[in-house]
Formats: C-alpha cells, structure tokens, sequence
C-alpha cells in the first residue's frame, strides 16, 4: 500500500520514504536573494532544509514544519518546485519541495543542524554538497516558482 492508499502521510516498508523541504530565501540588504543552506553534522552536508513526513502530515505541513525545525525561521509558503526522487541507504526517497520566503526567526544550533548560512545564488550553489539540491535551487532562482 503506498502513502496515498494508506493516507497515513506514511509509507509503508515497501513504499518510498516520504520527506518534504524548501528553498528557503529572503532579501538581503543590497535587494538581492539570498537562501539558507544548512549544515547537517551528522552526514557533514550542505543542503537545503528537509525532513521526513510524520503520520498523518501532508507534504507541504512537512515541509513547513522541518523549515521551522531546522532553521528557526517562520515563512510564507509559496509554489510547489516539483520533487526529487533517489536512492537513501538502499530504499528510494520522495522529497517535495516548495519555495517559502522566511518572515521573521532566528536560527539556533541543533543536534541535526549546527550551521547556517544565507548566501546569494552561486555561492549557494556552490556550497550544496548534493546535485539534487542543486537542481532544486535552480527550479526557484530560473524564475519557475515565487512565493
């Protein structure tokens, strides 16, 4: 049974792992973007903003939550930036993304996130350890999504 069958926001053993995230930008003081790249020590990474579904949760309250958790930033949420699908410690994930302009927070250090940095488009780019979050990065900067 897969996540939607089930309507639990879980998936089964069999199914996928199910996980949302953001592009997570503001405005910088010089009037340009800038987005939040997050340091994971655990995998010693830099990404952007993700976690797993909880039960019961739909994609984009994932994605708003995990923003929150991980960065401390409250947002606006804006359009979906499609997902990425691969392969996480032999089983295949599922992470929808969304574009989310951060309003108001702070960030403070964390046991799954101890750094992060707010950066324009290619520093961004080149600070991301993964190609995917890449690709994500580019869907929003490419001027496919907005909040």
């Amino acid at each position: 049974m897969t996540e939607a069958a089930s309507g639990t926001g879980m998936p089964d053993a069999a199914g996928p792992i199910e996980a949302a995230g953001a592009v997570l930008w503001r405005t910088d003081d010089s009037d340009g973007r800038c987005y939040a790249i997050i340091h994971r020590p655990k995998y010693d990474d830099w990404t952007l903003p993700k976690g797993k579904l909880d039960v019961g949760e739909s994609h984009r309250q994932a994605a708003i939550r995990e923003v929150w958790e991980e960065t401390g930033w409250h947002t606006e949420v804006g359009e979906a930036l499609g997902e990425i699908r691969y392969d996480h410690r032999g089983r295949h994930k599922r992470v929808m993304y969304w574009a989310m302009r951060a309003l108001h927070g702070r960030f403070s250090p964390n046991r799954e996130v101890d750094e992060l940095r707010w950066l324009p488009l290619a520093p961004a780019r080149e600070l991301l350890t993964y190609a995917r979050d890449r690709e994500i990065l580019d869907r929003f900067a490419g001027g496919l999504a907005d909040t």
